[in-house]
C-alpha cells in the first residue's frame, strides 16, 4: 500500500475513535436520556402499579407491607437491585429530584417530561407521608438486607423479612427525620404550582419531622441497627438538620428556618466542613450552596456573615472539583471524577448537580461575580458547567471504553445488571414461582443479557482507571441506585435546553411557574375520565426516511360534558392537525377552535405524522365537567 494509503487509514481510525468516544458526531440526546432517566423509576417502585405503568415488566408487590406494624407502607421505591425499601437513601432520591424540578422546571416541562417528574416525585412523596403515621414517628426501612441479600427473588415473588422499623421519641434519628423533612419541604415547592392542598399536607409533615429531628437528637442507625451495615449515617444528622431547615426555608420563607441556619452554622458544621462529597449520607455541601443561593438573592439579613462562611465552603467544593483547591477530588484517565469504586457515579452524578445549579447562580445574579477565587487561580461560572456536562457525557458514552452507563441508552450499555427484577423473566411472561434460593441457581449466574431491559438505571459505573466488568455479580460497578438517577433530571433538563438553544435567562430561571399543568387529585383520575387510544394509518418513505401517520381518538368517559380539556403531546418531530396550540410550551394542545365541548361518550379525533415507529406520548392533564 502506498504511503498515502496508509495516512488515510490513520486518519480514519482515529475518526472512528472519535466518534466512538463521543458517541456520535452530532452530541447526545439528552431529552431522550432525560426520558428514560425518569422511566427506571417506575421500574423500582413497590405497591399497587397504576393503570398506565409503561414498565409493563413489572407487576404489584409489597402488598402487605406494614401490615404486622398495624401501618399501611404500601408503596415507596426499591432503592437498588434488591427489594428493600431503606428510608434514607429514598427520601434523598424525592429530595433530589425536586430539586431538579424546582432549578430546571421549564426545561423538563419542554421536553414534554413534567407529568412523569412529577409522578415520580409523587411516588415517593405519598410513601412517605405514609411513613409519617404520628408528629414523632417515621418508620424508616420495610424488610432488611441480610434476609434479602440471602435470596435473589424478583419483588413480586419475595418471601424475605416485610418486617417494618420506625424511629420515635425513644428511638430516635435525627439523620433520618431530618432527610424526609427535607424530602417534604423541596417536593412542596414543586407541587405549590400545581396542587396547594397537597402542597399544604407536605409542609405540615415536614415541619413536624423537622420538630421531632431537632429536638429528639440521635444517629437513625442506633435505633434501626439493621440499616447500619447498608445505609449507616457515618457523617451523623448535624448535616440533615441543617439541609432540612435550608428547604424549609426555601418552601415557606419563613424567618425561623433562615434563623436556624444563621444561628446554627457554626455549631453543627455548616460553615466548617469543607466538602469534597455530596450524596444521601453527607448534606453539608447541599446545604452551603442553598445557603448561598440565599445569600446571591440577598435575603440573608442579619446573618450575612454567616451565609458568606457558607458561600466560602460551597465554593471550596466547586474548587475541589474543578481541580483547583487545597484538596482536589481524583480523576480517572478518562476524566471521571472519581471518590470510591463501589458505586463511585453516585457522586458524580450529585456533584455534577451542585456544580450546575451553582453555575447558573452566579450567572443568575447581576451584582454579583460571575467567577469565583480557588488556591489555584479564579474559575468562571462557565468552567463549573463545563465541567458538569464533561460528566454527564462521559456517563453517556464519552469514556475510553466507550460504555453508556446508562442502560438502553446507546448500543453499549450494561446487559448484566445486578437487579433482582431485571436479570428474572417477568412474572407476565412466566408466572411460575421463582424461590429464594432458586433465582440464584437458575438466573443469577446466567450468562446472557438480562431478560428485562432497566431502561434509564445509571449503574455504579467503572474503577479509578476506567474500567468496568458487564457482569451481574459485579455489584460494586453493574448495581443501580435511585440516588445516582435522581440528579440527572435536572441535568439532563438543562443541556437538551442548551443543545436546542432554550438556555434560560438570569431574568427567568428557576421558575416554571408558567407551565400549565395540574395533577389530579386522587378521586380525580383525568386518564379514566378522559381515554386516548392510538394507531397507526399510514407509513411511507422520502428520501431515506420513514414517516408514519398516526391517529389519536379522545373519548369523554364521564356522565357530563367536559370543556377546557389540556392535553400534552410529547416526543413528536413531526406536524400535528386537530388539536390547538395557544401556549408557549410546544407541547400543550386543547380542543380545535371549532370544537368547544365534547359531550358524554363522544370523541375526537386528531392526527399526525412524524418520523419515530413508535406513537407520540398523549396525556390529558386536566379539564371542566359542565
Amino acid at each position: 500500500m502506498a504511503a498515502g494509503g496508509y495516512q488515510i487509514v490513520i486518519v480514519l481510525g482515529l475518526l472512528l475513535l472519535l466518534l466512538a468516544r463521543n458517541g456520535s458526531a452530532r452530541g447526545h440526546d439528552y431529552g431522550n436520556a432525560l426520558s428514560k432517566s425518569i422511566l427506571f423509576f417506575e421500574a423500582q417502585r413497590s405497591g399497587r402499579l397504576p393503570h398506565d405503568q409503561r414498565v409493563r415488566w413489572r407487576s404489584d408487590s409489597g402488598l402487605l407491607d406494614g401490615k404486622s406494624s398495624g401501618v399501611d407502607l404500601v408503596g415507596g421505591y426499591y432503592d437498588a437491585g434488591d427489594n428493600v425499601k431503606f428510608g434514607l437513601p429514598m427520601a434523598f432520591t424525592v429530595t433530589m429530584m425536586s430539586w431538579s424540578l424546582v432549578e430546571y422546571g421549564d426545561e423538563i416541562a419542554a421536553e414534554g417530561e413534567m407529568r412523569h417528574a412529577i409522578e415520580a416525585v409523587k411516588w415517593g412523596t405519598d410513601y412517605l407521608i405514609k411513613a409519617h403515621p404520628e408528629a414523632n414517628v417515621l418508620y424508616g426501612e420495610v424488610g432488611d438486607g441480610n434476609t434479602d441479600h440471602y435470596c435473589w427473588q424478583r419483588p413480586e415473588d419475595m418471601t424475605t423479612s416485610r418486617a417494618a422499623y420506625r424511629i420515635d421519641v425513644n428511638n430516635p434519628g435525627s439523620d433520618l427525620a431530618g432527610e424526609t423533612a427535607a424530602a417534604m419541604a423541596s417536593a412542596s415547592i414543586v407541587f405549590r404550582k400545581f396542587d396547594r392542598k397537597y402542597a399544604d399536607e407536605l409542609v405540615r409533615h415536614s415541619e413536624e419531622l423537622f420538630r421531632f429531628a431537632d429536638e429528639y437528637r440521635g444517629k437513625y442507625d442506633a435505633s434501626i441497627g439493621v440499616a447500619k451495615k447498608y445505609y449507616g449515617s457515618y457523617s451523623g444528622y448535624a448535616d440533615e438538620l441543617l439541609w432540612a431547615a435550608a428547604w424549609l426555608y426555601q418552601a415557606t420563607g419563613k424567618e425561623r428556618y433562615l434563623d436556624y441556619l444563621g444561628t446554627n452554622g457554626d455549631a453543627l458544621g455548616g460553615t466548617g466542613w469543607a466538602m469534597t462529597e455530596f450524596g444521601w449520607d453527607v448534606k453539608y455541601a447541599g446545604v452551603q450552596v442553598l445557603a448561598s443561593k440565599i445569600l446571591m438573592e440577598g435575603k440573608s439579613g442579619r446573618h450575612t456573615a454567616v451565609l458568606e462562611r457558607y458561600k466560602e465552603k460551597a465554593e471550596n467544593f466547586m474548587c475541589s472539583s474543578v481541580g483547583k483547591g487545597r484538596r482536589n477530588v481524583r480523576r480517572t484517565p478518562g476524566g471521571l471524577l472519581f471518590r470510591q469504586r463501589w458505586n463511585n457515579l453516585q457522586f458524580v452524578t450529585s456533584a455534577s448537580f451542585l456544580l450546575s445549579v451553582y453555575s447558573d447562580y452566579l450567572s443568575s445574579n447581576g451584582g454579583v461575580s460571575r467567577s469565583i477565587k480557588c488556591p489555584s487561580g479564579k474559575v468562571e461560572h462557565s468552567e463549573l458547567i463545563s465541567l458538569a456536562k464533561s460528566q454527564v457525557d462521559y456517563i453517556l458514552g464519552d469514556n475510553p471504553r466507550a460504555t453508556s452507563y446508562m442502560v438502553g441508552y446507546g448500543t453499549n450499555y450494561p446487559k448484566h445488571v445486578h437487579h433482582r427484577g431485571s436479570s428474572i423473566v417477568s412474572i407476565k411472561d412466566d408466572p411460575q414461582f421463582v424461590s429464594c434460593r432458586g433465582g440464584y441457581a437458575k438466573w443469577y449466574g446466567k450468562k446472557r443479557g438480562d431478560p428485562n431491559t432497566l431502561v434509564g438505571a445509571i449503574v455504579g459505573g467503572p474503577d479509578g482507571y476506567d474500567n468496568f466488568a458487564d457482569e451481574r455479580d459485579n455489584y460494586e460497578q453493574t448495581e443501580p441506585t435511585t440516588y445516582n438517577n435522581a440528579p440527572l433530571l435536572g441535568l439532563l433538563a438543562r443541556f437538551a435546553a442548551e443543545s436546542a438553544g432554550r438556555t434560560k435567562t438570569k431574568e427567568n430561571r428557576a421558575s416554571f411557574s408558567t407551565v400549565a399543568l395540574k395533577i389530579p387529585h386522587k378521586s380525580r383520575d383525568v386518564n379514566h375520565a378522559m381515554t386516548t387510544k392510538q394507531r397507526m394509518t399510514a407509513k411511507w418513505e422520502y428520501k431515506g426516511i420513514t414517516y408514519y401517520r398516526y391517529s389519536t381518538v379522545v373519548t369523554n368517559n364521564t356522565p357530563k360534558t367536559i370543556v377546557e380539556p389540556r392535553l400534552t403531546v410529547s416526543k413528536l418531530d413531526g406536524p400535528l392537525w386537530g388539536l390547538h396550540n395557544n401556549s408557549k410550551n410546544r407541547n400543550d394542545y386543547t380542543f380545535p377552535k371549532w370544537i368547544k365541548s365534547l359531550p358524554a361518550g363522544k370523541s375526537l379525533e386528531f392526527v399526525y405524522i412524524h418520523s419515530a415507529s413508535s406513537p407520540a406520548d398523549v396525556m390529558v392533564v386536566d379539564y371542566h365537567l359542565i
